[in-house]
């Protein structure tokens, strides 16, 4: 992958989660990715540790409407649920901590500039709207024994200050996520490139192998 490739998926991914957001208001939106280190991003590993994320949100979270995107950029999921976004949020942390392969997937919790007051969240299956995926996706898989059998196209107005943003761990009082190599926070780690990423992928090869008990 290129980096410009990788940013342009970026903005896909920030537009599709402002559309989901702005179609399906009182509504929380969770946003898996798994990236690997290095220029390749969808691999074998990858893929695993994507089927595990989707399994462990579908679990651990009351799904509404998921979305799963197998591209070349790497892998993404949306979720839509019925929670409050700080509540969401802690879950969301619990299982990137306890989770085997936690730590190699992101759930991020997305809100428009800021968390929405708690007492708006409140939203029945049947009243669910999707605005249509722009770019190129595997098929989403609705969970059609929850959502509308007809789910209808949404375009809402688009205010200009309406941005995703991903609620911290510091909002909620947690410590940032570890390194997979060193007790350092990882976003130290990844800006002073402390480690090759030859060493992150043989650490996440072992992981992954271990959790599938190959």
């Amino acid at each position: 992958m290129t980096l410009e490739e990788i940013l342009n998926s970026r903005e896909a991914r920030v537009a599709r989660q402002r559309e989901l957001l702005e179609a399906n208001p009182g509504l929380s939106l969770l946003s898996l990715t798994v990236q690997p280190p290095g220029s390749v991003k969808r691999t074998e590993l990858s893929l695993a540790v994507a089927a595990a994320g989707v399994r462990a949100v579908r679990e651990a979270f009351p799904v509404e409407f998921e979305e799963l995107c197998d591209l070349e950029t790497g892998y993404e999921a949306f979720f839509l649920v019925n929670m409050d976004p700080l509540d969401a949020k802690r879950l969301a942390c619990h299982v990137e901590d306890t989770h085997p392969l936690g730590r190699l997937m992101d759930i991020d919790v997305i809100v428009l500039n800021s968390i929405p007051d708690s007492s708006a969240a409140s939203a029945t299956p049947g009243s669910l709207r999707f605005a249509p995926f722009p770019g190129k996706c595997s098929p989403g898989e609705a969970l059609t024994a929850l959502c509308h059998p007809e789910p209808t196209p949404c375009h809402p107005e688009r205010s200009e200050g309406s941005v995703p943003l991903p609620i911290g761990r510091e909002e909620l009082g947690l410590e940032p996520r570890k390194c997979l190599l060193c007790d350092r926070p990882a976003r130290e780690c990844m800006r002073a490139r402390t480690h090759s990423v030859d060493e992150l992928l043989e650490k996440i090869q072992t992981l992954v192998k271990s959790y599938l008990n190959l």
